[in-house]
């Protein structure tokens, strides 16, 4: 894979936990930091680390030199230890899974033993790193979660007042709401905590995806947190978009639009444009599938190879077509000029009526009751990739829905980099202070 691309000259550090597929770890290293351990659980996940950038690193307890390839530790994450890497680390990065859990009962609630942000804590405090980043689905601050996701930030605020064996998370949470009032003995003990909502499309990915980046820094650096929301600001607008296909700009970059479908997009926009901000339109799915940023544009799917078969068209890897996609009610198809609706990753890979694209090509005869009047397949793996914004040469290991799964776990690289690269800013910033 490419070398990360960070400007600072500083060699920084990270480690990064459930890794999956590489998706934030990808974008870590992009943003300049050197990964001293990447761990993950699942075993096509691994290969997919192992064939892209990563090696295992065995049993010894070692740093990595620069430019040597990930160290990748397989397994439980609970069983991995990281004292060895006190005060090395720059940045710890990572998705925990918290699975939901019940605030019935008598004032306390059944916590998931698949939540585990409290492995995510363990190693803050055998590691100490300067900054750390999560990211996680919205639904951790819906009202039924919410008062759990406040407890979340305040361990992560205090990583080092660990939970004693017995007490439930209220009482842990009331120690923590005390001690959060006094002075810290030691402010490199505590962290300055940033919670962001982010729809990826308002980043540049070409997909609607609504997730919450959990950023902590260390106290003692001494970050300006407020620069670093506004750092974190969106960059990209649906308003944006709508704005660049009435004023045409939008169907010159895309030309070989057929005419109807063009009146059919133009005929669901608003007669007055939205007002003008400095914010970029959002990138739909037909510009993943031209190409972003270089990329060169994937080749169409034949309809008579809808047959489960690589046939190495235009030299890319798993651009294979697939058979027998249908559309469900309640399964909105994806449309070429929009962002792609939120790539999934259910127990079985990806769920029936999902990862289904609406084409350009009209039906011979339109179906009774269907809105949609166009051919339509499933997405491919390579398309979908696209659209999490990894890159073409990312070898995805596994079966299909072994692949599509590591795609839907994982935090869009454009997503990811952008974040990483806010806090490798906001580190240099605050250690160049006098």
């Amino acid at each position: 894979m490419s070398e990360p691309a960070g400007d600072s000259n500083r060699d920084r550090t990270s480690v990064e936990l459930f890794a999956g597929g590489g998706g934030l770890a990808m974008a870590v290293h992009r943003a300049g930091f050197r990964p001293l351990l990447v761990n993950e659980l699942v075993k096509y996940a691994c290969e997919t680390l192992e064939a892209n950038a990563a090696s295992r690193r065995g049993e010894t307890e070692r740093i990595p030199v620069p430019g040597e390839r990930w160290p990748l530790v397989p397994g439980d994450v609970g069983s991995v230890e990281f004292d060895y890497l006190w005060d090395r680390v720059d940045l710890l990065a990572g998705g925990p899974p918290c699975q939901p859990f019940s605030l019935g009962g008598v004032a306390k609630g059944d916590e998931d033993k698949r939540n585990m942000f409290p492995q995510m804590f363990r190693a803050i405090r055998q590691i100490q790193p300067k900054a750390v980043i999560c990211e996680n689905v919205r639904g951790l601050l819906r009202p039924s979660f919410r008062p759990y996701f406040d407890y979340i930030e305040r361990e992560l605020r205090l990583p080092f007042e660990e939970r004693v064996d017995g007490a439930t998370w209220r009482e842990h949470d009331e120690l923590l709401r005390r001690r959060l009032d006094e002075d810290p003995p030691d402010p490199k003990r505590r962290y300055e905590v940033v919670t962001t909502t982010v729809n990826a499309a308002d980043y540049g990915v070409p997909q609607v995806r609504n997730r919450i980046i959990i950023v902590a820094f260390r106290s003692d650096l001494g970050v300006d947190i407020e620069r670093f929301k506004r750092a974190v600001r969106p960059r990209y607008s649906e308003a944006a978009l709508i704005r660049s296909m009435l004023d045409g700009s939008y169907w010159k970059r895309h030309p070989d639009i057929p005419g109807h479908v063009r009146h059919r997009v133009m005929s669901r926009l608003p007669d007055i444009p939205p007002k003008a901000d400095d914010t970029l339109p959002w990138r739909t799915l037909r510009d993943a599938i031209k190409g972003l940023d270089g990329q060169r544009p994937l080749p169409s799917v034949p309809w008579d190879r809808l047959d489960r078969r690589e046939y190495r068209v235009g030299g890319f890897t798993d651009h294979i077509g697939w058979p027998d996609a249908r559309i469900y009610a309640g399964h909105t198809p994806n449309e070429l000029d929009r962002p792609a609706k939120t790539v999934k990753a259910g127990v079985h890979g990806v769920p029936g009526g999902e990862s289904v694209l609406l084409t350009d090509e009209l039906l011979p005869e339109p179906i009774d009751g269907s809105p949609y009047n166009y051919r339509h397949r499933y997405m491919t793996v390579r398309e979908t990739a696209r659209v999490m914004t990894f890159p073409d040469d990312w070898k995805l290991a596994g079966p299909r829905g072994e692949q599509m799964r590591q795609l839907g776990n994982a935090v869009p690289v454009m997503l990811g980099e952008f974040f990483a690269r806010a806090i490798a800013t906001a580190l240099d910033e605050a250690e160049s202070q006098p």
